[in-house]
């Protein structure tokens, strides 16, 4: 009997959880969304509610070598830094797969002449957190020097970059460009704001993208996402975290939410307990734009607390 009542207590402590679908592969050694989303108490806990995370790994990254190859020739002839004459004068960084592409490069360089890029005094901007965490661990001296990580995302790091860069170069009548590691997909609005036509000439950026990593879809995302929605069916409340337009279109049909004749989605099809989160606005308008569906958060800013902030905000308001 002691051994049933212990069962039965830990089956409704499980029960107590709040299943948080995120559609990533997991980070190691931790992982920051586990972590904050484990530890934090959300705003429902006086109904005994908390966070189960689970992960659902969705995209499948792979080099591309021309990219990379473009970028190491680049540090072979010391083309990126402050110096007169260089052809750009700082990079952008705002994914952590382009920085993992971009020290395979630095490491391979570094290894063959035994020596660390020529990146000195060169103005490095990252998005956010997660992505300054990942440039930090780059091993070169003297370490690189990285601005914009409280910005959050494109459109502050891009009026961040004016004024900052602005200031780098402020003895130069024209800012030398800027490279811009990116992936196959990415929004424009870095590039958009600082190269706008209509601002002066002086105060125009020119930035050029070298896409240095692809994405595509795991072939086991289908079958785990479908596996951990039959296992979670019967909770009265869980959330799916969307981190990518890729693979979207297997979320919204594994939901049974996608028509498949219009390909757009039918909000008759929605159960009522499930919910979608997008980490920013790019897979958000991604789902709008091309399925017509509009998620019930969008966080305001990408990271763990910007999700745990959305969540307990909706949860809250429809309480």
């Amino acid at each position: 009997m002691a051994s049933q009542s212990l069962d039965t207590e830990s089956g409704d402590r499980a029960a107590s959880k709040v299943p948080i679908l995120l559609l990533k592969t997991r980070s190691t050694p931790s992982d920051a969304y586990e972590e904050i989303l484990t530890t934090s108490k959300p705003k429902n806990e006086s109904l005994g509610r908390k966070f189960d995370p689970q992960f659902v790994p969705v995209l499948r990254h792979r080099f591309d070598e021309g990219g990379m190859q473009r970028t190491r020739s680049l540090l072979q002839a010391n083309e990126i830094g402050d110096r007169p004459g260089c052809r750009y004068g700082g990079m952008i960084f705002t994914s952590q797969r382009a920085v993992e592409a971009f020290t395979k490069v630095v490491n391979d360089e570094r290894g063959g002449h035994g020596e660390s890029p020529f990146l000195q005094n060169t103005p490095i901007y990252s998005v956010g957190p997660a992505t300054t965490r990942a440039l930090r661990a780059i091993q070169v001296e003297p370490p690189l020097q990285i601005f914009g990580e409280h910005t959050g995302n494109g459109e502050a790091l891009a009026a961040y970059i004016q004024q900052h860069y602005g200031q780098w170069y402020r003895d130069r009548e024209v800012r030398p460009p800027l490279l811009f590691l990116v992936g196959e997909q990415r929004r424009d609005v870095i590039p958009r704001v600082l190269m706008d036509p209509s601002l002066p000439q002086g105060e125009r950026i020119i930035v050029d993208e070298e896409v240095i990593y692809g994405t595509g879809v795991m072939k086991s995302f289908s079958e785990e996402f479908e596996s951990i929605l039959n296992d979670t069916r019967h909770e009265p409340e869980r959330w799916v975290v969307v981190f990518s337009p890729t693979g979207c279109d297997t979320m919204l049909r594994g939901l049974g939410l996608l028509d498949e004749s219009s390909e757009k989605v039918n909000l008759e099809h929605r159960d009522g307990r499930t919910f979608i989160a997008t980490i920013g606005p790019t897979t958000r308008a991604h789902l709008v734009n091309r399925f017509g569906f509009e998620p019930d958060v969008c966080a305001e800013s990408p990271s763990p607390d910007g999700i745990l902030h959305g969540i307990t905000k909706f949860t809250t308001s429809r309480t």
